[in-house]
C-alpha cells in the first residue's frame, strides 16, 4: 500500500445515489485472484455502449477532463451492496485514491480503508457545493491532508472528516494491518521475552 499523506487533484462526479458494488464491479469481472484487469470492469454497464466494449461519451470517467482525477466525487450512499473487495480494487485500478460523499456502506468502507482507497463523509451543503463546483469548471481541484483530516476546497475552506485512528496511521505510513503489526516485531519480541 502506498503512503497517503496529501492529495491534489481535480475531480470525477458521478452524482447517482445508491451506487452499489455490483454497479462498481460486476459479478463477471470477479473470477481473478488478483487485481489485474479489474479496471476494465469499472463501472462497465455505464462506461461502455450496450453490447459493446465502445466508451459511452456521455459516462463521466470516459470525458477527456476526467482522465488522471484522483478523487471520485459520488452520490449518496455509496458502495451499498454486496461486500466485494475488488469494488476498492477496481477504483484504485482506474487511479482513484479518495471517493468524497455523504455517506459509505460500512463494508466498502471497512475494505477500502484496509487497501488505500480514503472514504470521505462530508455534509450535505459541501457534497452539493462539490457537485456545483465539478459542473461549472470539471477542472476543479481540492486538497485532501490526511494528517487534519481535511478536504480543502478550491476557496480556501477547509471540510474535516472523520477517520479511525487506526486505519489513518496505516494510509499515513503507506501499510496494511499486517504491515503495521510487522512494523512492532521489536515491541512485540521485547513482550515476548518479557522485557
Amino acid at each position: 500500500m502506498e503512503e497517503f499523506k496529501e492529495l491534489n487533484s481535480h475531480i470525477v462526479a458521478i452524482r447517482t445515489n445508491d451506487i452499489d458494488t455490483d454497479q462498481i464491479i460486476p459479478a463477471q469481472y470477479l473470477k481473478v485472484t488478483s487485481k489485474d484487469g479489474l479496471v476494465e470492469g469499472l463501472f462497465s454497464s455505464w462506461r461502455y455502449l450496450p453490447g459493446t466494449k465502445e466508451d459511452n461519451p456521455e459516462f463521466a470517467l470516459n470525458r477527456p477532463e476526467s482522465q488522471g482525477a484522483k478523487v471520485l466525487l459520488a452520490g449518496d450512499n455509496f458502495g451499498c451492496g454486496s461486500s466485494r473487495e475488488h469494488a476498492p480494487w477496481a477504483l484504485m485500478g482506474w487511479g482513484f485514491k479518495a471517493v468524497v460523499s455523504t455517506s459509505f456502506a460500512d463494508i466498502f468502507r471497512n475494505n477500502s480503508l484496509k487497501n488505500g482507497l480514503l472514504p470521505i463523509v462530508v455534509d450535505k451543503q459541501t457534497h452539493e457545493q462539490l457537485f456545483s463546483l465539478v459542473e461549472e469548471d470539471p477542472t476543479t481541484e481540492v486538497k485532501i491532508d490526511l494528517d487534519t483530516q481535511s478536504l480543502i476546497l478550491p476557496d480556501g475552506r477547509r471540510v474535516e472528516f472523520p477517520i479511525d485512528t487506526f486505519s489513518k496511521q496505516c494510509m499515513l505510513d503507506g501499510v496494511d494491518q499486517l504491515g503495521y503489526l510487522l512494523n512492532l516485531n521489536d515491541e512485540i519480541s521485547a513482550f515476548e521475552q518479557g522485557k
